[in-house]
């Protein structure tokens, strides 16, 4: 590996975002799925959660629409959802669900520069109710049309493009929120590994 080439991924991982993360539930396209990967990678995510536990674990993903996100992410895949949230837990403050209910909070009003995790739900029943009663709270995207929802993929990236605008703002990405340990394993699973680096 080149130097310019390790330079860039050290990069990457320096602007990685440990308190935020994507948890995607029983979504059926993977295509969809690898969109959000995309998303993800783009405004520093490493961690996403997939929760099965109406469908099949996905063998592959869309190779086109994540543009090779995967190869770059953390997948932590679960078919239990008490299990999934325990992993949550450990890691995220707060759990938001996308649900359009009367207590649900706006998008603009979360605070992205704390610890959350956003829900994503199924295309076409959305976030299950057994999720949502796990979760701290449900929070909508605001909308002004008709259909009053969006695909998932859309929906994910307006939400965590809202988060990268936040932490922009707070200085998040001028700063390592990655352990030294994590990024050294993270650059090991990407085929380098030098400690005097990191």
């Amino acid at each position: 590996m080149t130097s310019e080439r390790t330079a860039k991924l050290l990069k990457v991982l320096s602007k990685r975002q440990s308190n935020l993360t994507v948890v995607i539930e029983n979504v059926q396209d993977p295509h969809n799925i690898s969109a959000v990967m995309r998303t993800c990678d783009a405004v520093g995510i490493q961690d996403i959660y997939i929760l099965n536990t109406k469908i099949p674990r996905h063998k592959k993903f869309g190779a086109k629409s994540s543009s090779s996100a995967l190869k770059w992410l953390t997948l932590h895949q679960f078919d239990n959802a008490e299990q999934c949230f325990v992993e949550l837990r450990k890691h995220y403050e707060t759990i938001l669900t996308t649900h359009l209910s009367s207590d649900a909070v706006d998008l603009y009003a979360i605070d992205f520069t704390k610890s959350v995790a956003l829900v994503f739900g199924n295309e076409h029943e959305g976030v299950s109710e057994e999720v949502r009663n796990m979760a701290d709270g449900n929070f909508i995207i605001p909308q002004m049309g008709i259909i009053q929802s969006l695909n998932i993929s859309v929906a994910c990236a307006v939400s965590i493009y809202e988060a990268y605008r936040q932490k922009q703002i707070a200085g998040h990405y001028n700063e390592q929120s990655l352990s030294a340990e994590r990024m050294n394993s993270l650059m090991g699973e990407w085929g380098f590994i030098d400690n005097d680096k990191l």
